[in-house]
């Protein structure tokens, strides 16, 4: 048995992994809670993903009905980009500072000028830094609490942090540290002399973690804690990775061809390349795969979590929310929204707020805001898919992943939106079917991973969604209104 964790923005989830049988046994989710202040500050405290990894791993474990001595290997993906800064002791030196934390913007934007600009940052790191990125959380810490930044014994992500919880090793791998900032994605090694501009007075060969390859183990469950868990000694932890690039495993888009669309608290587009990819646009991340490889991946900052500020705002739940969309026609009667509740990754408008436009006394509905905000995250995962041009132009399908893709109406939406058939692997929490799918892969060193993928990775062939060609052009139409808006409000051309 393996088990695959996904520790992402809102809970922990939980996956045991039969591969003989080609079965998810039994799943588990835990919630955490999340800390919002002022400025965007969003921070989380590492002993809440703790105990919702213990609580989801027995559930898991109960309901797949087996013996916790059957697993063999773990593998964990996290939320990427969080900043866990540890003392000498393990102990978190302050909250953790989540992806979607922004307010570090101006660290990030001083932080880009040190490094020569956009220019200076692709030359260095493969990428242009953004907000989300723990690079500019470092330096926030180091000006805000200088007395908890002279504590750091150790920066970890959120993924690394419970490999070093569980193994008491601290290691990562280039998936998740080419969020960093402080890592480059073509030579998949740390740039000390980048990490010297952000935190001078820490010496990268202690505070870093060591480099491991994506195939190799992060060590063993700790002899304690696997007592605790009812596991056997031995139990391998897997390298693991970035939820982006778990997903993409837990969806199969191991090679060319294939676009991952995920509709979460945020929203990603990715699509796996051979070589390392400069784009266009400095908004697309030339981040590494966690199975070798690369994966160009652009990252929206309001999906579900704007959908669900205006559900929950109406007092709505799930299946009246989508009979609301449903109600009124595409394009919302005239209604944008510019969904940028938290501020934006993609386009770059970290300081940017959210937006109803066109509003008349005619169509202020309910119906309309709802349809509106839908429309609006989606246009904006079809922004992101532009900007991966040729990976994702040539691709023959979307594979919807995420809260979002369980709603019918929101794949056909997706399909419409982007000219593209869309369908939904069985198991739409991608990100642990993938981390389980790694830890086999890690364990097993005569199967491959495109092996375990094709008995794993099996899609729902009833959530296909065709384009429909009308649709495709009455969307066509409301793109362009959603582009102007952002052309007019926030000078992005359209």
């Amino acid at each position: 048995m393996y088990i695959g964790v996904d520790c992402g923005t809102q809970s922990t989830k939980v996956v045991v992994v039969d591969v003989e049988s080609e079965q998810i046994l039994g799943e588990a989710s835990r919630p955490h809670a999340l800390i919002e202040g002022d400025n965007g500050r969003r921070e989380q405290s590492p002993a809440d993903w703790l105990a919702a990894f213990r609580g989801a791993f027995f559930d898991a474990v109960a309901n797949a009905g087996i013996d916790a001595r059957r697993v063999r290997a773990i593998g964990i993906s996290g939320q990427q980009h969080g900043m866990v800064a540890i003392d000498a002791r393990g102990e978190p030196v302050h909250p953790a500072k989540l992806w979607c934390d922004i307010e570090t913007a101006a660290h990030n934007t001083a932080l880009i000028q040190r490094l020569g600009g956009e220019a200076g940052c692709l030359d260095k790191l493969g990428l242009v830094l953004q907000t989300g990125y723990t690079a500019s959380k470092i330096a926030w810490l180091r000006e805000t609490h200088p007395q908890a930044y002279g504590r750091i014994d150790s920066l970890l992500l959120p993924h690394d942090y419970l490999n070093f919880w569980l193994t008491g090793e601290r290691v990562a791998e280039a998936g998740d540290a080419s969020g960093t900032g402080y890592f480059d994605t073509r030579s998949r090694r740390w740039r000390h002399d980048v990490f010297a501009e952000i935190a001078p007075e820490l010496d990268p060969e202690r505070v870093l973690p060591q480099l491991i390859e994506s195939r190799e183990p992060a060590g063993t469950v700790r002899t304690d804690l696997a007592r605790e868990l009812g596991l056997t000694d031995g139990v391998v932890v897997s390298s693991g990775g970035g939820d982006n690039m778990m997903g993409a495993i837990g969806t199969g888009n191991i090679a060319p061809g294939l676009v991952t669309l995920s509709l979460g608290t945020s929203g990603t587009v990715c699509a796996y390349s051979p070589a390392p990819v400069i784009a266009d646009s400095a908004m697309v991340a030339n981040f590494c795969a966690s199975q070798g490889g690369w994966l160009p991946l652009v990252c929206t900052m309001n999906v579900t979590s704007a959908t669900t500020r205006i559900r929950e705002l109406f007092g709505l739940d799930l299946k009246t929310f989508g009979e609301r969309v449903a109600a009124t026609p595409i394009g919302a009667e005239g209604v944008d929204v510019l969904p940028f509740f938290n501020g934006e990754r993609v386009p770059a408008l970290p300081q940017a707020s959210g937006s109803f436009l066109g509003l008349t006394g005619r169509n202020t509905t309910q119906a309309n805001l709802c349809r509106a905000v839908i429309e609006s995250a989606t246009f904006g995962l079809r922004y992101g898919l532009e900007l991966l041009g040729g990976l994702a132009e040539g691709a023959s399908q979307i594979r919807l992943i995420g809260g979002g893709a369980k709603s019918p109406l929101w794949r056909q939406m997706v399909a419409d939106i982007t000219a593209t058939p869309v369908i939904c692997p069985q198991v739409t929490d991608a990100a642990a079917l993938g981390a389980a799918l790694q830890a086999a892969w890690c364990h097993r060193h005569s199967a491959s991973l495109e092996s375990l993928c094709e008995r794993l990775v099996h899609l729902d062939e009833d959530s296909l969604a065709e384009p429909n060609p009308d649709s495709v052009e009455a969307y066509d139409v409301v793109y362009a209104r959603y582009r102007q808006a952002l052309a007019e409000h926030h000078g992005i051309p359209a």
